[in-house]
């Protein structure tokens, strides 16, 4: 461990780089020098999308030595992007909208809504031994993992029909142009929720020595039954999350019928193991960043009605990753540049709708706070990480379907499910 003070808080800071600093709010910068002053930080980087967060800032890396914290990792764990590829041009997505549309209503469901009983997914996740595995206090997330299997969460998550536009030199070796692209973003829903609050609390415990504007950032010794227990945890919920998104979109690809040339996808809210031989294990958390080494593909996508990029990682290799001062990561989106309240209180529903329509849009749901100018400029963001990943491909959306805002929202309404079906969800913790 590094030199520490009688309250076990460094005193030289672990080392700290940050891409697109002009970008980014000051209490973002304090949120990631708080989290370089834990004994057990070894490096923390800061992505060009960072924005405040519980804890660690959204867009915030951090290395851990032996030690896991539960708010690094985030409360929607293993949240993540994927993108199914067609060989159809997206001029068909303008020719048959209604069709496209209707592919969205059909077969996504977001925030409170779900399948009724009757059709609900079928995946191997369900049949996870780790289920039985969790404590007495979360028994009935393989129930909630049933029910919302193949969903979308709220904010903003979003399953939205693309035009891609694809560059010569690229990982599928596809002809350079353009192509439809469905991509989705969401989570691991309920599960990672309950996961993360129960083990959050345990480690606020733990680390009770810590001062309050530090206290989200503590941590579990993965050496010990705690840490192992939330490793596992956050495991299930992250290969959850993945399950979603798979029944998603096998569900759009089995209605629509066009043929797939290429997938792609990755996560972020999730703390990778590092294994040292002969050393303790090393924990990369990424909050709301994107895995960047060498050659790794990801998505990093815009606003709803901005541009968003399929790129490749241009940094160490996996074995090397300590070495690199952004451990290996990227930006996981555009990153906020307005709270939520500030949003709805200062953008104008009307020029929002001006502004999709200008942008060729359509828009199905979404509250105001998910307004492109609540957004920093995605270009802008990629440009700041160019030595950290490679742009191929370039997706505009097209047709956006986000969870309904309690009849506040700025695109078309969705169906009448929207109010049905839910499941019920605790008052969250903040």
């Amino acid at each position: 461990m590094s030199d520490t003070t009688d309250s076990m808080l460094r005193t030289t800071p672990a080392p700290l780089t940050v891409w697109g600093r002009d970008m980014i709010g000051e209490k973002s910068i304090k949120q990631i020098e708080n989290a370089a002053r834990l004994p057990v930080t070894m490096r923390v980087a800061l992505m060009p999308d960072a924005h405040l967060g519980y804890g660690l800032p959204i867009g915030g890396v951090a290395a851990l030595e032996g030690a896991i914290a539960p708010y690094m990792v985030g409360v929607d764990i293993g949240c993540r992007m994927h993108a199914t590829i067609f060989g159809r041009s997206p001029h068909h997505l303008k020719q048959k909208t209604e069709t496209y549309k209707k592919l969205l209503l059909d077969h996504t469901w977001f925030g409170r809504s779900a399948p009724a009983r009757d059709n609900r997914a079928e995946h191997p996740i369900l049949d996870d031994a780790r289920w039985a595995l969790l404590p007495a206090a979360l028994g009935d997330l393989k129930s909630k993992a049933a029910e919302q299997l193949g969903t979308s969460g709220s904010g903003n998550h979003f399953v939205e029909w693309t035009n891609l536009t694809v560059e010569a030199d690229n990982p599928f070796d596809l002809d350079a142009g353009s192509y439809i692209a469905l991509v989705s973003h969401s989570g691991s829903r309920a599960v990672g929720y309950h996961i993360a609050n129960y083990y959050s609390q345990m480690a606020e415990n733990i680390c009770a020595f810590l001062p309050g504007d530090l206290r989200k950032l503590a941590w579990l010794d993965v050496e010990h039954g705690p840490g192992q227990a939330y490793e596992m945890a956050m495991n299930l919920a992250g290969d959850f999350a993945r399950a979603n998104h798979e029944v998603l979109h096998q569900r759009i690809r089995d209605a629509a019928g066009m043929a797939v040339v290429g997938e792609l996808q990755n996560h972020h809210n999730f703390a990778w193991r590092v294994d040292r031989p002969g050393n303790t294990p090393v924990f990369i958390h990424r909050k709301g960043a994107t895995p960047a080494e060498r050659d790794v593909l990801g998505i990093i996508p815009g606003s709803m009605a901005t541009p968003g990029f399929f790129v490749q990682g241009l940094c160490e290799t996996a074995e090397n990753i300590l070495e690199h001062p952004s451990l290996n990561s990227a930006a996981h989106g555009s990153g906020r540049k307005m709270s939520r309240s500030q949003a709805k209180k200062g953008l104008e529903p009307k020029r929002v709708r001006e502004f999709l329509r200008k942008r060729g849009v359509s828009l199905i749901g979404a509250g105001l706070d998910e307004a492109p100018d609540a957004y920093k400029n995605s270009k802008d963001v990629i440009a700041a990480q160019s030595d950290l990943v490679r742009v191929w491909a370039q997706f505009d959306p097209v047709i956006v379907r986000m969870a309904s805002d309690g009849g506040r929202s700025i695109g078309e309404a969705g169906p009448r499910r929207e109010k049905t079906n839910h499941f019920r969800r605790k008052k969250r913790r903040k």
